[in-house]
C-alpha cells in the first residue's frame, strides 16, 4: 500500500488529494500493527476498566501470533510515505526495489530503522566487492557477535532467573540483576545493530548508527541521542517536530514530550510496564530541563563544565536508566513494584547465580565492555573499529581474542530481545 500510495501522493495535483492518499497510507500501515500488537492490550484494558466501575464484561482475546519485526517493517515503510509527502524523496517506480528496501535482510527484524532518504537511494548505486570495506564490516560484525553471545547471553543466565522469580530473591540480588540486565539489553540490542551494520557494510551498504556509548551520557537528553538512535530520531522527525517540537507554549511542549515518550514505550510492547518505562523517561527529561534552568538562574552555569560534575551526572543518569529498566524487564507492573520495594530494603544474601564462576565471569565481561567503551569515548578505539590509534599487532591480537572468546564462552540459547518488538 505504501508503494501504491507513494505514487498517488507524488502525482496528485492538489494538496487535498495528496493528503487523502497520505492518510490512506498511514491507516493501512498502522492497522496491521494495531491488530497484531495492540488489539488484545486495549481489549484487556477496557475490560479491566469496566470491571473497576462494576460492569462485568466477558473478556474476549484475539488468538493471533505477532509477526516478527512488524514494528520495524511498519516504521520503515511509513518513512517512505512521509518522506514522499514532504517531498524529501522522489517516487519509487520499482516494486522490487521498494520491497527490498522495506525488507533489507541485514536489519530485517530489529533495525536500525532506516529512512528512504538514506537506504532506498543506495539501491540505485553499483555495489562491487571491496576487500577493505569487507574487512571493516567483518570487524564490526565480530564485535557485535561478541557482545551478544558472550556478554548478553551470559548475563541473561542471572537476570532472567531473578526477574522471572523476584519473590524468591533479596534486595541485594535484585540490584545485581538490574545492573546485569542494564548491560544485557545494551549488548543484546547494540550487538544486533553492529552485526546488521557490519553485514550491510560487507555488501556495500551504509546503515545509520544505532548506538553511541549511551551509558556514558551525562544527561537524559544525551542518553536519547545515543540510545536506539534510529528510533529516537524517527519519533523526533515524524512525531515530535510535526507536533510543534519546542517552538510552542510550555504546556504544549510538555504535552509533546509526554506523547513522544509514551509512544516510544508503547512501541516496545503492549504492556503497561513499557508505558511506565516511557513515562519515567519523560519525567526524567522534564525534571532535568527544570533543574538545568534553575541552576542557570542561580548562576551555577560554570559548574556544568567541571569534570567532576559531568562524572557525577553520568553516575546519576546511569542509576536513573537502571531504575527505569526494572519496569521494562519486569513481567508485570506488580512484579516491578515488588522488586523496587525489596531493593529499597537493601538487605538479604547475595545469590551467586547458576554458579559463582559464571557470576564472576559476568562481572569481568562488564568491566571489559566498560573499558573498551571508555577507549571509544576518548576516540582511541573508534566505534566502527577502523583506523584505530592502537598498533596493528594490538588490533589483530584483540580480534584474535574476540574470536577465541566467542568460541570458548559464546552461548546461543537466547533469541534477541528486540525480536519481540
Amino acid at each position: 500500500m505504501n508503494f501504491f500510495c507513494g505514487k498517488k501522493i507524488f502525482y496528485a495535483s492538489t494538496k487535498k488529494a495528496k493528503k487523502k492518499w497520505f492518510t490512506i497510507a498511514l491507516v493501512f500501515s498502522l492497522l496491521p500493527l494495531f491488530y497484531f500488537k495492540y488489539a488484545n492490550f486495549f481489549i484487556d484494558s477496557f475490560s479491566n476498566l469496566a470491571y473497576y466501575f462494576g460492569v462485568n464484561s466477558n473478556k474476549y482475546v484475539l488468538n493471533v501470533i505477532l509477526p516478527v519485526g512488524i514494528s520495524f517493517f511498519t516504521f520503515q515503510a511509513l518513512s517512505y510515505s512521509i518522506d514522499i509527502y514532504r517531498k524529501r524523496v522522489g517516487v519509487e517506480t520499482s516494486l522490487i526495489r521498494f520491497t527490498t528496501y522495506v525488507a533489507f535482510f541485514p536489519q530485517l527484524v530489529a533495525g536500525p530503522i532506516e529512512r528512504s532518504t538514506n537506504l532506498l537511494q543506495q539501491f540505485y548505486e553499483k555495489h562491487e566487492f571491496d576487500v577493505k570495506r569487507f574487512v571493516e564490516g567483518g570487524k564490526l560484525f565480530i564485535w557485535g557477535l561478541f557482545k551478544k553471545i558472550v556478554i548478553a547471553d551470559r548475563l541473561a543466565l542471572y537476570s532472567d532467573s531473578v526477574f522471572n522469580n523476584p519473590e524468591a530473591h533479596s534486595g541485594t540480588t535484585l540490584i545485581v540483576a538490574t545492573v546485569f540486565f542494564t548491560f544485557q539489553i545494551y549488548c543484546d540490542f547494540s550487538g544486533y545493530s553492529d552485526m546488521a551494520i557490519g553485514s550491510a557494510r560487507m555488501l556495500g551498504f551504509r546503515l545509520m548508527q544505532n548506538f553511541n556509548l549511551p551509558y556514558l551520557s551525562n544527561s537524559i537528553g544525551e542518553f536519547w541521542k545515543r540510545w536506539h538512535i534510529s528510533l529516537s530520531t524517527w519519533f523526533s522527525d515524524y512525531v515530535y517536530i510535526p507536533l510543534g517540537g519546542n517552538r510552542v507554549s510550555i504546556k504544549r511542549w510538555v504535552f509533546n514530550i509526554l506523547v513522544v515518550f509514551l509512544l516510544s514505550g508503547l512501541w516496545h510492547g503492549a504492556n503497561f510496564t513499557f508505558v511506565i518505562w516511557g513515562a519515567l523517561h519523560a519525567f526524567y527529561y522534564l525534571i532535568e530541563f527544570i533543574g538545568k534552568k534553575m541552576l542557570t538562574i542561580a548562576g551555577g552555569k560554570h559548574l556544568m563544565e567541571k569534570g567532576y560534575y559531568k562524572f557525577f551526572k553520568i553516575v546519576i543518569v546511569f542509576t536513573l536508566v537502571c531504575f527505569a529498566w526494572i519496569f521494562f524487564r519486569a513481567n508485570s507492573v506488580s512484579d516491578a513494584f515488588l522488586i523496587i520495594t525489596k531493593i529499597a530494603s537493601f538487605s538479604g544474601h547475595l545469590w551467586t547465580g547458576v554458579s559463582s564462576v559464571t557470576t564472576v565471569l559476568s562481572v569481568l565481561l562488564i568491566l571489559l565492555l566498560v573499558s573498551v567503551q571508555i577507549l571509544q569515548f576518548y576516540n582511541i578505539v573508534p566505534i566502527y573499529f577502523s583506523k584505530t590509534k592502537l598498533p596493528w599487532f594490538v588490533q589483530w591480537l584483540s580480534y584474535a581474542f574476540l574470536l577465541i572468546t566467542i568460541a570458548l564462552f559464546g552461548m546461543s540459547s537466547n533469541a534477541f530481545i528486540y525480536f519481540q518488538f
